[in-house]
């Protein structure tokens, strides 16, 4: 059985660099892979945890205000802390949500793509868009192998 992958980009793409995750989910869109699937909005909510629950595999995209450069991947698991607002949920927020509303486990993972600019302007900066590229790069990759063996 295949993998079924959800990407979902957040952050604000009126702020710059903050655009970078729905900037990378709207480029793979572009690839049309079947078993993927993608979503975006500015900031992960509680009802997220519907379409991560039918999912097998989600990988966050958001930008990173500091941290490695170009970006990082890390898997991320489910926390029971909480971490949200009336108007944000964390990754693995909305993880634990998804284990106790729907009974599903999902592996999970963020991509934080660096970046450097913050200001109300709806361009990347660009080393952002540098970064980006090599992010979408990795992404691509990284989902060939996991639609193929699930790892």
């Amino acid at each position: 059985m295949r993998n079924r992958i959800l990407v979902y980009g957040y952050g604000n793409p009126g702020r710059q660099d903050d655009g970078l995750g729905p900037a990378l989910v709207e480029r793979l869109e572009g690839e049309h892979i079947p078993g993927v699937a993608t979503d975006s909005n500015y900031q992960l909510q509680v009802e997220d945890a519907v379409a991560v629950s039918q999912s097998d595999t989600v990988i966050f995209v958001d930008a990173a205000a500091s941290g490695d450069e170009p970006f990082t991947f890390s898997e991320v698991k489910p926390s029971s802390e909480t971490t949200f607002t009336t108007h944000s949920v964390s990754p693995g927020s909305v993880l634990a949500l998804c284990n106790d509303l729907y009974q599903k486990k999902v592996r999970a993972y963020v991509l934080a793509i660096r970046g450097y600019g913050w200001e109300f302007v709806e361009e990347l900066t660009p080393l952002a868009e540098k970064n980006l590229n090599e992010a979408f790069l990795f992404l691509r990759h990284r989902i060939d192998d996991l639609i193929i063996d699930g790892s």
